[in-house]
């Protein structure tokens, strides 16, 4: 993975990886070489957070909460295989989780709600700040929320005159490599929010971010149109999976 794409989940609550839902007494009822390898993993994640671990081990702590009962590695491992990789798995949709042998909508859910925390830590770092002077997290923010999505997703980060993003909204969403954006819809938008300054956001689903010409046209038509009313367009980033592209760097802006 990209740097860009990793997120920091040594700093999800420590409950949330450890497992911590065990009824009390439940491990003792393993059998003791699951109740052992349970064991030293959760050590070694404390001892030595996530990247002493491969993703298949940190997925088994995730897995541990939701099936108290089982050996949950070999389960680990056909996620991995049938998406890639830890951020793929839990940022897949939870019907096509459920379609892989083992998965209920008990570990589905537990697999969202660590996605759902990743996302709401990487939001919390963007908010109410200048995303000028903090742009490595708001590539991050961009990347945790958008970069494994299936169809594409347009949004819009309103900032005031001092660069604070003030709203991040989901404009449209689209199909697999397309999204719809009417340059009226996002000007009017800026103005009822009193916005200063926009960073338009998409994402491409086939992992490539290198913009199409309806990409360039589409970028080129919102910046008119907001230039014409004295709000500036910062940049417009597409976000694929292990990069990004930024018109404003590529020279469009």
């Amino acid at each position: 993975m990209s740097e860009a794409e990793q997120f920091s989940f040594a700093e999800l609550p420590l409950a949330l990886m450890q497992g911590a839902a065990l009824h009390a007494g439940g491990a003792s009822k393993l059998p003791s070489y699951i109740a052992g390898h349970r064991h030293r993993l959760r050590e070694r994640f404390l001892n030595g957070g996530p990247s002493a671990m491969p993703d298949y081990e940190l997925l088994e702590l995730v897995l541990f909460r939701a099936n108290t009962r089982a050996d949950v590695k070999p389960l680990a491992h056909a996620l991995l295989r049938q998406f890639g990789d830890f951020n793929q798995v839990i940022s897949a949709p939870i019907e096509k989780l459920t379609k892989v042998r083992g998965v209920g909508l008990a570990i589905a859910t537990e697999l969202k709600i660590i996605e759902a925390a990743a996302q709401r830590m990487s939001r919390a770092r963007v908010m109410h700040r200048n995303v000028i002077s903090s742009w490595d997290a708001l590539l991050d923010y961009c990347h945790t929320s958008m970069a494994h999505r299936e169809t594409e997703q347009f949004r819009i980060l309103f900032l005031d005159r001092k660069n604070v993003l003030i709203a991040d909204e989901e404009q449209a969403r689209g199909t697999v490599d397309h999204v719809p954006v009417y340059p009226r819809e996002v000007a009017k938008r800026a103005l009822e929010l009193n916005a200063s300054a926009l960073i338009l956001v998409h994402n491409h689903p086939s992992g490539d971010p290198d913009p199409s010409d309806s990409d360039i046209a589409m970028t080129s038509r919102i910046h008119e149109v907001l230039s014409a009313l004295g709000i500036t367009l910062h940049d417009h980033l597409i976000i694929g999976r292990g990069r990004e592209f930024s018109f404003r760097s590529a020279g469009y802006l």
